[in-house]
Formats: structure tokens, sequence, C-alpha cells
């Protein structure tokens, strides 16, 4: 039988109407008990490896994975499943651990967006899957509210379904959009003080018109309790990074949200090829990575690890407001990556700020920190290894002393 031919003869519908019994990851194996390679891929492809001072930016590939992580996918990976299964079973626990009806893992945030802006279009219609993106002329609605603060390069995720976005500012100016297209309403986390419609008003606005709403949390946990917060707030879909915070594997995410939608989510997911999501596809061991790693996440002290985190921080900081001319802060970011943040700056006429990320680069352990502007830089600390705040502290010392001395 032809590779096309077992792709159509999957269920169409195939996600598991009954959830008998636990999903199993062995508890007591971790990445320590695994056997450890010797062999250093990086030096062998010449491949430079550095200390992230910086945050969970996908260029530097996001955040490391906790050792539970690594050991649900070792574990996992010798043995076959049925990806629909799979999906079925860590769909519905990660539903209840989010206060969602329903979740999936997906290849990312934007990929999750995707896929839940298609199920959106194209309900469970199996000609309307297959449409997307040709959708001008069907008798699909095409239009997506969201706010003009909220339109940003990251929304092709939305209009690579074929859907056209419909910039707005004002409360006026969205009553005024809503038509017979309105299909959507979405909201982007990271620049909900940006915009002049707050989230509460958003969904009461969507729900009067009966429209339903999504919204982008990709980096916006900690806190932890932003895992439900949109869920209970009554946004239809959410979708989030996995890769960042949660500390999954970087190439994957979550949807969730409404049983409907993400139902029909999956009609455009791997295993079926029919749809625009073929290529958004998740291997088993990312699914059962995820789910580790969120269950992991959730259960995890919080206030415990923040604590360390400030300790870190100190660390750093204090060495570099020692060299005269250096000054320094740390604050809190109120949306996209919470955490302790160090923002230090000094005479940029001696030191510019790109002098200076070269120099860290470019030494001994080799460290990336991000610039604010130019004049400063911000450092993170929370997806540093631990003893790593350490070595940064004394580059950091080293090369402000020696160019401001």
């Amino acid at each position: 039988m032809k590779r096309r031919d077992i792709l159509k003869g999957i269920s169409i519908l195939p996600f598991a109407t009954t959830f008998g019994g636990e999903m199993i990851i062995p508890e007591k194996t971790t990445a320590r008990n695994l056997p450890r390679s010797k062999r250093d891929l990086f030096r062998e492809l010449g491949v430079r490896s550095f200390i992230n001072a910086a945050g969970t930016y996908t260029f530097m590939t996001g955040s490391l994975m906790r050792e539970e992580v690594m050991a649900a996918i070792s574990s996992t990976s010798l043995d076959f499943c049925i990806l629909d299964e799979l999906q079925d079973k860590v769909g519905e626990k990660i539903a209840a651990m989010v206060h969602a009806e329903a979740a999936v893992v997906t290849a990312g945030a934007f990929s999750g967006l995707t896929l839940g802006v298609a199920g959106v279009l194209t309900g469970t219609d199996l000609e309307k899957v297959k449409m997307l993106p040709h959708i001008e002329g069907s008798s699909m609605k095409t239009e997506i509210l969201i706010q003009k603060a909220h339109a940003i390069d990251y929304n092709h995720a939305l209009t690579n379904t074929g859907a056209r976005l419909v910039i707005i500012e004002t409360a006026e100016e969205l009553e005024n959009a809503f038509n017979a297209n309105t299909a959507l309403m979405h909201f982007l986390n990271i620049e909900a003080d940006k915009g002049k419609i707050l989230h509460e008003e958003w969904v009461a606005v969507a729900k009067k018109h009966g429209v339903p709403t999504s919204i982008d949390i990709a980096a916006d946990v900690p806190p932890v309790s932003n895992l439900w917060k949109f869920n209970d707030m009554g946004f239809d879909f959410v979708v989030i990074s996995g890769g960042k915070a949660i500390r999954g594997p970087q190439s994957a995410g979550l949807l969730m949200g409404k049983k409907s939608i993400i139902t029909a989510a999956r009609l455009h997911m791997p295993p079926r090829g029919f749809n625009i999501g073929r290529g958004m596809k998740v291997n088993k061991e990312e699914i059962f990575g995820m789910y580790a790693a969120l269950k992991h996440y959730i259960e995890y002290d919080h206030e415990a690890e923040w604590k360390v985190w400030e300790k870190n921080i100190a660390v750093i900081e204090n060495p570099a407001k020692s060299i005269k001319g250096v000054n320094s802060r740390v604050f809190v970011p109120p949306l996209g990556n919470i955490t302790p943040t160090l923002e230090l700056t000094w005479d940029t006429a001696k030191l510019s700020v790109k002098d200076l990320q070269e120099k860290l680069r470019n030494g001994d352990p080799s460290i990336e920190v991000m610039p604010h502007d130019d004049k400063s830089i911000h450092i993170t600390v929370w997806v540093m290894r631990e003893g790593q705040e350490k070595l940064v502290a004394k580059r950091l010392k080293e090369v402000f002393g020696a160019a401001l001395a």
C-alpha cells in the first residue's frame, strides 16, 4: 500500500473519545542516569557554544531542557506509538492542567496560531480544510480584528491561513469593524499595555458579537498562573511557546482552548497531509517532552527559584557596580520574560555597547548579553546553568575594569 493511501485511511476525526489510564513517564529516570556521550559535537562541528545571559531568544536556541524532559525524550524514543492516540492522551492531561476544554502539542507558538485560526475558519468541514489558504470566494469568513499596537510581523501566523487582518485602535473602531466576514478577534499579550483595549473588554465585546477570541502568550510565563489565566478569562484559544520558561523542546508549543476549535485545528496537523499544517510536524519525543516539561513547571517551587534568580543577579551586579562609572538597577519587566533583570549603564564613549558585546562574545567563556539600547545592556540569569553567574560576573568586571579605569 502506498504512503498516501495509508494517510487517506487514517480516521478523519481520530481523537479518542475515552482516555483510560495514566501517561507513563518514568519518574525515577533522570538525565544523570542516562549515558552521556563524550563526543563534543559543538567542537567537532566548529559551533560556538556560550553562556546565555540574554534570555530565551529563538536565535540563541531558546532555553535548556530540564533533566526530566531529557529523560522523557530518551525513554520514549525506543518504541513506536500512534501519533493521534498520543496527542489525545497528552492533550487531555495538559487541558486539565491549564483549565482548558482541550489542548494539543504544536510545533511552537507560531504554529499553534496558524492551526488555531485554521480551525476557526474551517471547523470540521474537510472540503474547507483542503482549501486553505485559498479562502477568497468561499463561504468561509476571512477577517481577523486586531489592535494596531498588536500588529507585528509574527502575525504572518494568522494570515498564512488566507485570512486578512483588519486593524483597529479604539473601542468605537472595533464596534464599527464587525461584519458578516468577521472570523476572529486576536490579542497579543506582550503588547497589551500599548493597545487601547485591554483583555477583559476585548473578550466581552467578542462575546457580545458571537466572535471567537485568541491570544498569543508565547513568552508570558512566568508567572505560572498565566498558563490558565487567559483560559479562565474566556479566550477561545491560547498559544504559548514550550521552549522558553517551560523549558520543553524548543520546537514545541501548546494550543489550548475550546474543544471545538482544538478538534478542528487538529485536522490541519500531521499525520493528515491534505492541509496547510503538514509541515508543522511534532514528533512523539517532543510531545512526551512537552508533557513532562509542563507538568514539572506547574509543580515546581517558583518562589524558591525566584530567590535563586535574585541571588544570582546580585552575584553579577555587585562586582560590576564596584567599577567606577558603572551604574546598575534591577527591575522586572511587566510583560514577557517576567524575571529579575539587571540593567547596566556606563560611559559608552570609553566602551561602546557593541564593543562590550564583542569582548564578552569572543572571550573565554563566550557570553551573550542583550543590548537594551546604545547606552545599556540587560542581563538575565534564569536560563544559566548553576555557577555560570560567577563566570559572567568575573568577565564583566575584567572588561569594565580594563576599559573604564
